[in-house]
């Protein structure tokens, strides 16, 4: 279960203006795992701690967003060693919370990368949805 969240670092650079095909890529990596401890109420509970990076690419050099931070989990301890050895062991961990934690990460990724491709003047990093709006075809009345 993911108890906590936040960002340990946000960087957004624009390099040169926008002209042309822009290709953006978004990639999100787990970069270490850690024992941690949180303090719930009287009592210090163990928890994993997910050390994440998540980067947003404008090709041609366009600009870059980089995010680093923090995530929580919390395991019963078994299956918290489990996951800890295993990372130690080979860098993997098991594909059964990998896809929550990810998509947690990359949901609060791409909320703030919107929020500061706006702020450095960059096109946003994922696409928005547009309104179209088709023409009516002409009545004509005969009678």
């Amino acid at each position: 279960m993911i108890v906590g969240f936040g960002f340990t670092k946000l960087s957004a650079e624009k390099k040169e203006a926008a002209k042309g095909k822009i290709d953006i890529n978004n990639n999100v990596s787990i970069k270490d795992i850690k024992e941690d401890s949180l303090s719930l109420g009287k009592d210090n509970q163990n928890v994993l701690k997910f050390i994440f990076e998540f980067t947003s690419k404008y090709e041609p050099s366009v600009g870059n967003i980089l995010f680093e931070g923090e995530l929580l989990y919390m395991e019963e301890s078994k299956k918290a060693k489990e996951i800890l050895n295993s990372w130690k062991k080979d860098k993997k961990m098991p594909k059964e919370i990998m896809a929550g934690l990810l998509n947690t990460i990359l949901t609060k990724c791409n909320v703030q990368a919107l929020i500061l491709s706006q702020e450095v003047n960059l096109p946003p990093p994922i696409p928005l949805p547009k309104v179209q709006i088709q023409q009516q075809a002409e009545k004509n009345y005969i009678g």
